[in-house]
């Protein structure tokens, strides 16, 4: 069993290097409007793909439980939406006296009031064996919120506001997120003794998806037509995220394993992911709609380009070092445990 999972492990890593290359050789495959045509692809039929394949794998009632772990949820959305940008922005007011380029700082703090995404904390979660059926409250929840929040936090951090298709935006979150996780589980009840019987790869079946997610996620930023700028900027704003996503998720980390906590092993996993994951899917359109027009639009959208397949690279190589801790977090609860 260890054998297959360190096959399944080593099979998605492979597949991650071979999509980064093949969209670095080839990027106007995957783009949108490209021969994959990914804004239907990814942003409907892959996203529906992972939601109605979590919907079918998850049990009732765990989903049932997730939805009362309020502390849980609060925990997560005020980090996300409230304390993110506002480090963010304060760790801005130190930048700015850099010569980084301006446009990509101000790229940054639209990370930073980005929503959770929703699919890639979900299989992450899932594939350490964390709470998946919080991560999926969570990612779809915050999704909702960031519909309204999101385009508030950009007028406040950075003075820029329009019309945003609110209808647009929700009816599509409804249909790829809600729709296909109602359907999975209502499938699971007519077929749940065959599935335990034959247990589906569902983690293999997630994992293709996010490889294809990865691969057009690349192709949109090697086919970004805005390389005029200076290496310079580009190189420190790479080193600033990684720097940012490692600094987030030590510190849910050290939150969510305080003693008075109240989170299980389980919830901090999802915490960490949830937390400090930001979609591109909703952000991209976004930054479209609320800076349309803006010349330097490109710039500001080259440091999500960067942080959403930077956020998926990084959680998948810590995967193994989360889950061994989680494991053994867990059997040190069991054994401490006094017997009845």
């Amino acid at each position: 069993m260890r054998l297959l999972e360190r096959m399944r492990k080593d099979w998605f890593m492979v597949g991650i290097v071979l999509a980064i290359a093949g969209a670095k050789l080839e990027p106007s495959i995957g783009v949108n409007g490209g021969p994959l045509k990914p804004e239907i692809t990814v942003s409907y039929i892959a996203v529906a793909t992972i939601f109605f394949n979590s919907g079918l794998s998850l049990k009732t009632e765990e989903l049932t439980s997730a939805l009362v772990h309020l502390k849980l949820h609060l925990f997560i959305q005020i980090f996300t939406l409230a304390f993110f940008p506002a480090t963010i922005w304060l760790f801005l007011q130190l930048l700015s006296i850099t010569p980084i380029n301006e446009w990509l700082l101000k790229g940054l703090q639209t990370v930073g009031c980005m929503p959770p995404p929703v699919s890639s904390a979900v299989i992450l979660t899932k594939a350490v064996g964390g709470n998946e059926a919080a991560a999926i409250f969570n990612s779809a929840f915050g999704s909702f919120l960031g519909i309204i929040i999101t385009p508030l936090l950009l007028l406040l951090f950075l003075g820029s506001s329009s019309s945003v298709p609110f209808t647009s935006i929700f009816s599509q979150l409804f249909m790829t997120v809600v729709v296909p996780l109602i359907i999975g589980q209502i499938v699971r009840r007519y077929i749940k003794d065959w599935l335990e019987r034959k247990k589906p790869p569902f983690g293999a079946i997630s994992s293709s998806v996010l490889l294809m997610i990865i691969y057009t996620t690349f192709c949109d930023t090697f086919s970004n037509p805005n390389i005029d700028l200076d290496k310079f900027s580009l190189v420190l704003i790479l080193f600033i995220i990684f720097s940012i996503q490692l600094s987030f998720m030590l510190l849910t980390f050290i939150f969510s394993t305080r003693n008075n906590s109240g989170f299980t092993p389980a919830d901090t996993v999802a915490i960490i992911f949830c937390s400090t994951h930001k979609s591109l899917t909703l952000g991209i359109p976004m930054l479209k709609i609320v800076f349309a027009g803006h010349e330097h639009l490109s710039l500001i959208s080259v440091p999500l380009l960067i942080y959403h397949p930077a956020q998926i690279l990084l959680g998948s190589v810590l995967v193994p070092t989360i889950k061994s801790w989680m494991v053994s977090r867990q059997k040190g609860v069991k054994l401490t445990r006094p017997t009845v």
